[in-house]
């Protein structure tokens, strides 16, 4: 069996208006994501943490920003994509680690949807999707309110 570890990150800034969404899940706050996408920050690092276990570049050389079939796409169906890759190259998801920076909003009582959203478009087991939220203690551009910042580490394994 061979395993691959991937890691990703992806940041946004906030933008008035428009829907904050991440992984997956529409969270109740005032500004969404400046973003060509969706701008679903969560499934973006996940994504890049997935094409980098499998030495296949990142979701930018996937799924261009200035590619207009891209323009507002839910991140899900990136994500979709992203996992026919995996697949392709017959790899499966071991585990999946995510660590959301954001001073606000409050993320805990979404991240069990998140968890869920994850190992359905992964065709993983809940168990192994791990997404955890914290603060930079109000240092820096998330400390600041300006934006949101995510990392993704995961590990995947060879299915022969």
């Amino acid at each position: 069996m061979t395993i691959r570890i991937g890691n990703g990150f992806d940041a946004h800034r906030f933008k008035k208006g428009g829907k904050l969404i991440l992984g997956g899940v529409e969270i109740p706050h005032h500004s969404g994501m400046e973003a060509h996408s969706d701008g679903d920050v969560v499934l973006h690092a996940l994504c890049d943490s997935i094409l980098g276990a499998l030495a296949k570049g990142d979701i930018g050389q996937h799924f261009p920003d200035n590619a207009d079939q891209y323009s507002g796409i839910d991140s899900r169906i990136l994500l979709s994509k992203v996992y026919q890759i995996m697949m392709g190259e017959d790899y499966a998801i071991g585990n999946v680690d995510i660590t959301i920076i954001a001073q606000v909003p409050k993320l805990a009582e979404h991240i069990n949807n998140m968890c869920e959203n994850i190992a359905q478009d992964l065709h993983a087991d809940k168990p192994s999707i791990s997404v955890k939220a914290t603060t930079t203690e109000k240092m820096g551009f998330t400390g600041r309110e300006e934006g949101i910042a995510v990392t993704s580490s995961v590990l995947l394994y060879s299915k022969d």
